[in-house]
């Protein structure tokens, strides 16, 4: 089943997620090449694709789990969770409809 991971940043996190990024990136890769990642992407704090010092205020991952159970397990141990840039993150089933 799918699930939707909605993790929310601390304040000033963009230093913390740019040391931790490509852990984080590798993770999300091992998804993907599984065939098990929908989508995952960050949340600028501002309204730009680029928020530069401004940072970011979260993520969304959809990723495909055997149980909620295993997915925040997953969320977890993501290393934005360890290097402290995710102050929580929330998780819950997800029903792709469109496209």
């Amino acid at each position: 089943m799918w699930y939707a991971i909605y993790a929310s940043d601390v304040p000033d996190s963009l230093g913390k997620r740019q040391q931790a990024r490509p852990a984080h990136i590798a993770r999300l890769q091992e998804l993907a090449e599984q065939g098990r990642l929908l989508l995952a992407g960050p949340f600028p704090a501002i309204d730009s694709e680029e928020p530069g010092p401004a940072g970011f205020s979260g993520s969304l991952i959809i990723a495909e789990f055997s149980s909620l159970q295993a997915a925040q397990q997953w969320a977890d141990h993501d290393p934005y969770m360890a290097a402290g840039v995710y102050a929580s993150a929330d998780v819950k089933p997800f029903k792709p409809v469109l496209p």
